[in-house]
C-alpha cells in the first residue's frame, strides 16, 4: 500500500485514495472467498451424484483452501499493479492542476512572512474589536446611569415646583427667596445647636472635676 499522504487528492475526493484502494482490495477478497464457497458447494453436489465416489468432503475443503491461497497470492500481485495505476493515473491530481477553491492563491500569491503579517494584523483587529465592544458596553452602562440620575432630578424639580405652588397659595412670596431664608435659618439653628452641645460638654467636664 502506498505511503504517500496524497493530501490534495483527499481534499478533492473527500476520502484518501489509499482508503479507497483498501476497500476495493477487501471487496475483491470477500468476493473471491464467496465464489470459492459456491464452487465448493457445486463440487460436493456433483460428487454426491457420482456412485461409488471415494473423494470425501474434507478432501474437497483442503483442495479448496489450497486453490484459494493460490488465487490470493496471484491476486495480491495483480492488485499491487492495479493500485499503482489507480494512484498514479486515476486518483492522482497532477502538480499543475489547482482545485477551484485554491485558484485564488494563484491569483494572489503570498509568502510565509506576508501570511504571518496578515495573521498578526488580524489578531490586532480582533483585540481592537473586543476593546471597542467593552467600551460600548461601559458607555451603555453610563448612559443608563445618566438616565436614572435625570429621572431623580426630574422628581426633585417636580417636588420644588410643588413647594413653590404651596408657598404661593399661602402667600409666602417667592419660593426661591423663602428657600434661601429657610437655608439661612437652618444654618443659624445648626450653629446654635453646636454652641449648646459645646457648652453642655464643658458643663459635664466641670461636674466631673467637682
Amino acid at each position: 500500500m502506498s505511503v504517500n499522504p496524497m493530501a490534495y487528492e483527499t481534499q478533492f475526493f473527500g476520502f484518501t485514495p489509499q482508503t479507497c484502494m483498501l476497500r476495493i482490495y477487501f471487496a475483491f477478497q470477500d468476493y473471491l472467498f464467496e465464489m470459492m464457497l459456491v464452487v465448493e458447494g457445486v463440487m460436493l453436489k456433483k460428487l454426491d451424484s457420482i456412485p461409488g465416489c471415494k473423494i470425501r468432503p474434507p478432501q474437497i475443503r483442503k483442495c479448496t483452501e489450497k486453490f484459494l491461497l493460490f488465487m490470493r497470492e496471484h491476486f495480491d500481485n495483480l492488485f499491487a499493479t492495479m493500485e499503482e495505476v489507480m494512484l498514479q493515473l486515476v486518483l492522482n491530481i497532477p502538480k499543475n492542476v489547482l482545485l477551484p477553491e485554491d485558484r485564488v492563491q494563484e491569483q494572489y500569491p503570498y509568502s510565509k512572512e506576508e501570511f504571518q503579517a496578515l495573521q498578526d494584523e488580524l489578531q490586532q483587529l480582533q483585540q481592537q474589536c473586543r476593546a471597542e465592544a467593552a467600551l460600548e458596553q461601559a458607555l451603555r452602562a453610563e448612559l443608563e446611569e445618566q438616565k436614572a440620575v435625570t429621572a431623580e432630578l426630574e422628581k426633585i424639580l417636580q417636588c420644588f415646583d410643588g413647594l413653590e405652588n404651596i408657598c404661593r397659595e399661602h402667600g409666602t412670596g417667592n419660593f426661591k427667596e423663602s428657600f434661601a431664608l429657610l437655608t439661612k435659618s437652618s444654618k443659624k439653628l445648626q450653629d446654635v445647636l453646636k454652641d449648646i452641645e459645646e457648652k453642655s460638654k464643658k458643663i459635664k467636664q466641670h461636674d466631673r472635676l467637682v
